[in-house]
């Protein structure tokens, strides 16, 4: 069965062919700048390895979806000769509010209700919707699901998801803890599970989800039980380019001395802040390495903060859990940074975790135990596959 995942932005549209019962993946690219000038589509020959690149104007994601159909069966560099071989398509879909606990086919209530949760996502459902509808118009009749980033985080406890604010909030507005990334936590945590080789319900596993945006997720027994992120992808870890928990006072006394409103702030939260504030650099890991290699201090200050923001996490969620059985580190901090693995690992020596220092500076992009054989918690680099996890889910719910 060939799958096409579709993964929209706001301003991009991502997208793979894959085989569901080989895993082989026929074709993948990137629709950059939708709506902006100087749009382009970017995309690999998987027979060859050629990466090749188009400008094509692209006013919306119709066009783009269009521009990716018109790349699928190009006679020359393309993946199928007709659309008739795409048996379905799988949808990313960042937020599914309390309506969705797992993927599901796309139907007309399931549209309405990822409209309801748009306000809870308002630069990601709107486009993730737009994707549906351009596969609808240019690919009638095949099936479509949708996959969504907060479904995996739906098992946890109220006592986890529930802030401390009036219980109104919660009861007008569902104001809570959704937490993102599920896809990657499922996909990462599962593969974590069948590598201790014990039963589901007795493991205790936590996902470091470390990228440009970065979250960590306890999972016992398989099921999501507290995350990092919150209402939102800001809250948790120290990211990129965002701030990570603040103490929500700051805000106020910001917006007095600096005369900034409320979208003012969010966008210094969202895009200004993280390790690219804290560095005044990067958000770019490599470039924070560097600037450490250089003895630039702030540097140093941002890989530091960082990590601690990490390491208080992970600790917090081994007591949650009453336990842990092995740490996994993913995406692309976890799975390329040495130095960043050994900096949070160094801390939990207490759980009788010591690390393997050859195979974790070795170890890039690929899975790896980084843990020594004799440790009592076992620490493991797990690439995620976000498109893969897709591709299962839509293949599982159409068949």
């Amino acid at each position: 069965m060939k799958i096409l995942v579709i993964n929209c932005g706001s301003t991009t549209l991502k997208y793979q062919l894959i085989d569901s019962e080989t895993e082989e993946v026929f074709a993948k690219g990137l629709c950059e700048r939708i709506g902006i000038a100087d749009a382009d589509i970017a995309y690999t020959v998987m027979a060859t390895g050629e990466k090749k690149e188009k400008k094509i104007d692209m006013p919306d994601h119709s066009v783009a979806f269009q521009a990716v159909i018109d790349v699928l069966l190009d006679p020359v560099d393309g993946a199928v000769k007709s659309l008739d071989e795409i048996d379905a398509v799988g949808h990313r879909v960042v937020h599914g509010g309390e309506y969705f606990n797992s993927s599901v086919v796309i139907d007309d209530d399931v549209i309405e209700k990822i409209k309801a949760c748009s306000d809870l996502a308002p630069l990601h459902n709107p486009a993730n919707l737009l994707g549906i509808e351009a596969c609808s118009k240019l690919m009638p009749g095949v099936p479509q699901c949708a996959v969504f980033d907060t479904a995996f985080h739906q098992t946890m406890p109220e006592k986890a998801y529930i802030y401390g604010i009036p219980f109104s909030y919660y009861e007008k507005y569902k104001i809570r803890r959704y937490g993102f990334h599920g896809t990657s936590h499922s996909f990462v945590s599962k593969r974590a599970i069948e590598i201790l080789g014990k039963p589901v319900e007795e493991s205790k596993v936590i996902v470091c989800h470390l990228g440009g945006g970065a979250s960590i997720t306890a999972v016992d027994g398989g099921k999501s039980v507290d995350t990092s992120m919150g209402f939102t992808p800001l809250d948790g870890l120290i990211m990129g380019t965002r701030s990570g928990s603040v103490d929500p006072a700051i805000l106020q006394y910001i917006a007095e001395k600096e005369n900034m409103d409320v979208n003012g702030l969010l966008n210094l939260l969202n895009k200004k802040s993280g390790v690219q504030g804290l560095s005044g650099i990067s958000s770019d890991f490599r470039d924070i390495d560097a600037g450490i290699a250089e003895g630039n201090p702030r540097a140093k200050l941002a890989f530091d903060s960082f990590c601690y923001s990490a390491i208080k996490l992970i600790g917090g969620y081994v007591a949650a859990m009453n336990g842990v059985d092995l740490i996994a580190f993913t995406a692309g901090i976890g799975e390329n940074d040495a130095k960043v693995r050994a900096t949070v690992l160094k801390n939990f020596g207490y759980l009788g975790i010591t690390l393997d220092e050859e195979v974790n500076n070795a170890t890039h992009g690929k899975e790896a135990m980084i843990s020594t054989a004799d440790s009592k918690v076992k620490a493991y680099v797990i690439p995620t596959n976000e498109e893969l996890a897709i591709a299962r889910d839509t293949a599982h719910l159409v068949k």
